[in-house]
């Protein structure tokens, strides 16, 4: 076994593309149990990132800015496990897009790994919800921690349609970014570091992710349901946080995501370092 040389220097973003091309391929052509097995990981990963969230903006007395920062900061945690541990993120698969318009995987692979992603991931992101709730951590800092939960559900089901439309847009161009730097990385503190400034940068600004929704959302149904004197504590009733405000906050968000990733970060990295080169016919399309 030959081995190879140790390196330190990142890969070039031309490089990067061809090893996003070669991982979608890869990430396209998956078995399904575990395509869906690493989804439910990723889904309870980024649950695991969101509960660090709210924990972090419970009632810290910070500023409003420092408050959003401290909490991008610690949600940084969910990508972090997805790409260092392994795991499949239907927002951060939105890139196997290069490998679609590349042609060497077809639509109906595109369509299977994003289908069966966001099943898993929505699946591991309830389950986060429900052990959360069991566990009883949400009574922390005198039920501040479950306060705090049920006024970001409410706030994210008050955005209008197509706020949290552009809000997704946004934030997956950089949970994308996040992921394309990670391809430059070779060593896993490089994509640690590669991963804080997107991540803390969404989730300050406030846009939304899908994902991080599946757990935000229910966790803050199921606590104003089951728990109506948390809810009772907020200046502002949480009157939207039901199903149908949960799914006219996830339906645009997710559309808002796949505009996001695969059209601002996919497809100009594509455009930029892959147009042109040789292509793999498939004949699936």
């Amino acid at each position: 076994m030959v081995q190879k040389p140790f390196q330190t220097d990142a890969y070039l973003p031309r490089e990067m593309a061809q090893r996003v091309n070669e991982v979608g391929v890869t990430k396209a052509k998956m078995e399904f149990w575990s395509m869906l097995y690493l989804a439910i990981l990723a889904g309870s990963f980024i649950g695991l990132g969101a509960h660090f969230a709210t924990l972090a903006s419970a009632n810290n007395g910070m500023p409003f800015s420092l408050s959003q920062l401290l909490a991008g900061l610690v949600f940084s945690l969910g990508l972090i496990l997805v790409i260092v541990a392994g795991a499949e993120l239907f927002t951060g698969n939105n890139l196997i897009v290069m490998a679609y318009v590349s042609r060497k995987i077809g639509l109906r692979d595109v369509v299977r790994n994003w289908g069966i992603v966001l099943l898993g991931n929505t699946v591991g992101a309830l389950i986060t919800v429900g052990l959360i709730y069991l566990s009883g951590v949400w009574v922390l800092g005198s039920e501040a921690v479950g306060t705090r939960a049920i006024q970001i559900a409410a706030a994210k089901t008050d955005i209008s349609w197509l706020e949290c439309f552009f809000r997704g847009v946004m934030c997956n161009a950089l949970v994308c970014l996040a992921v394309w730097l990670c391809f430059s990385c070779r060593a896993t503190v490089d994509k640690i570091i590669a991963i804080i400034f997107p991540i803390t940068a969404f989730v300050s600004m406030g846009f939304e992710h899908s994902i991080a929704n599946l757990y935000f959302i229910p966790m803050g149904m199921l606590l104003s349901k089951l728990q109506p004197e948390l809810a009772a504590r907020l200046a502002n009733p949480a009157q939207s946080l039901d199903i149908s405000g949960f799914l006219g906050n996830l339906i645009p968000v997710t559309l808002g995501n796949i505009v996001g990733g695969t059209l601002m970060v996919g497809l100009v990295y594509w455009f930029i370092y892959l147009r042109g080169l040789s292509r793999i016919p498939n004949g699936d399309s």
